[in-house]
This record gives structure tokens, sequence and C-alpha cells, in this order.
């Protein structure tokens, strides 16, 4: 991957809010909603949302800017770092101290990070080390749930079921999937932390979900029945007739699954009201003799603000 802040554009000092204006202006423009079978904008907003994870997250961030982490998120090994771990004679680890190279026994390590088991390390039941990974899902895959690829260093891949409600930050426990054992012991764990992407217009707040909706000047002034997307996928909405932008219409239900309490949030539908590309001239000839539109005065409640 490149350098997350030119990926985002953006410089070195730049400020949280910086970095976060910067991701929503490049996912709006790359989001693979907004661009089907373009397999550049895919790529593309993948690597803006791998950039945004790691620079959003102070901790992150910080450690990225040290050198302790790549741009991958991954951790960056100091140096000399493959040599010192080569195995010795005996299952004893090499190492460089002091200028002079010499075996060290690293059982007591070990021991003191796992505990003893069965009499300790060599020849107890000492398993794989776990390890750690992070996963970009799809908003309406977290929504939704269902499978997501990831590929693990060793190049296996592993299809993992994403539950349904899932949100930022949870950690999903693959058994036996973290670093093999020694002498033919189990594999440790893998604990992959899911990084929740945005959407397009779809936007999560808690179990609820916000959209603003386009609407046509007829449908906001008549009113009637429109289709809308949600995270199930499109149902009717009733928009009252003398709609006006900014109303705010609740489909009940229509929002995300809370996991823990197993209820769903709502749907938030803001509405938009837009005027065709290219002007009607007949729409143009009523306003102009619409006397009831000359006389209304949308701003008046401003004035008492100046």
């Amino acid at each position: 991957m490149t350098d997350p802040y030119s990926a985002l554009g953006v410089a070195k000092a730049a400020s949280a809010d910086d970095i976060r204006k910067a991701f929503r202006k490049l996912a709006k423009k790359h989001h693979p909603d907004l661009n089907p079978g373009n397999k550049a904008a895919e790529a593309k907003f993948k690597e803006i949302s791998q950039a945004n994870e790691l620079l959003s997250d102070p901790e992150k961030r910080r450690r990225f800017d040290a050198g302790e982490i790549d741009a991958a998120g991954q951790e960056t090994p100091p140096r000399g770092f493959y040599r010192d771990q080569a195995e010795g004679a005996g299952g004893a680890k090499y190492r460089r101290s002091g200028g002079h190279e010499s075996f060290v026994d690293m059982g007591g390590i070990f021991s003191e990070m796992f505990g003893e088991r069965r009499g300790g390390f060599p020849g107890g039941d000492m398993g794989g080390m776990p390890v750690t990974y992070t996963l970009a899902v799809p908003f309406l895959v977290a929504a939704r749930g269902g499978k997501q690829r990831v590929t693990l260093p060793n190049g296996k891949t592993l299809d993992i079921d994403v539950p349904e409600g899932a949100t930022d930050g949870q950690t999903l426990r693959l058994k036996g999937q973290g670093m093999p054992g020694g002498e033919g012991r189990p594999a440790g764990d893998a604990y992959v932390e899911l990084h929740i992407q945005p959407h397009a217009f779809f936007e999560a707040r808690d179990n609820n979900v916000h959209v603003e909706l386009p609407v046509t000047i007829t449908e906001a002034a008549l009113g009637g029945k429109i289709k809308v997307p949600t995270v199930g996928g499109p149902v009717m909405l009733n928009v009252p007739s003398g709609s006006n932008t900014g109303s705010s219409l609740r489909l009940k239900g229509r929002g995300l699954l809370d996991i823990k309490s197993g209820r769903r949030g709502d749907q938030y539908v803001k509405l938009k009201v837009v005027l065709p590309d290219k002007p009607d001239e007949k729409l143009k000839a009523f306003l102009e003799t619409w006397e009831a539109g000359r006389t209304h005065d949308p701003r008046r409640d401003m004035e008492q603000f100046t």
C-alpha cells in the first residue's frame, strides 16, 4: 500500500477533522456502489479505506509515524529481527548480544508469557501463539451478515462468517488459525478485528440508519408513495403532501440489528427536494405567474438573528 497520507491527499500534520473530510470526499467519488464494474475505483476505495482506518485511529497513527507499524497496520520488525529469531540447536533461539553471537534458551520467556503447562517448556503442552488481523468489511455485509475472505500471511485464505449487525472494532475468534504449535502441538487462535467501511449514502448512528433521499418537487408538493433503499432492500415510503427539504420520516425496524438485545433500530429518511438538471419551461412559466410563491418568505425567521 502507498503512504496513507498520500492516499488521502493530506499532509502529515493534518488534523483528525482534515483526515475525516478528505476520506469522505474521496469515498463519495470512488465508492463501488457509485462505480459499478469499475475495478480501478474499487481498488482506490480499498486503498483510501485502509489509509483512513490507520490515520483515524490516534494510536495507530502515532505508531505508524514512529515506524512501529507499516501502512497496512502490521508490526514492523526491529532491525535484525529475522536473524535474531533464527533457531539454534536443540530448539534454542539465536540472538546477537553485545556484538557477540550466542544461543539462549527461550523456555523461561515462554513460560512467563503463557504460564507453565504440563511441567513447563520444553516438554509441556505449548500450543502456537495467537495472531491478530484487521479486516475491512463493506457496510452492507456488516448490516446483513455474510462471508468475507481474508488472506493469511502464509497465503492461506479463509471465508469468515461476518454476523448480522457486526460493529466497527468487533473481534472474531478463529480457533486454530494462529501460529502452529511446536512438535505437533495445537495451533494458536487468530483474532480478526472488523472495520466497517462507510457506505455511499447510508450512515449508521448506533443501531439507527440515516439516509438523505432526493425527491422531485412534484413528489414533495403532492405527496405519494416512493421507493426507498434500506439495508434490507427497497421498501415503499409514503411522502406526505407539502413535504420540504429537511423533512424527516421514520421507517420503524428498518435499521441495524443489535446483537445483544436482538432488536432492530429504525431508518430515518431526510428528504431533499431536487430540481431537474434542465429547467422545465412550463414550470418556469407557472412560477413566474404564481403569486403565492412571490409573497412567501422562507427566510423571515432569520431576521431576528441579524
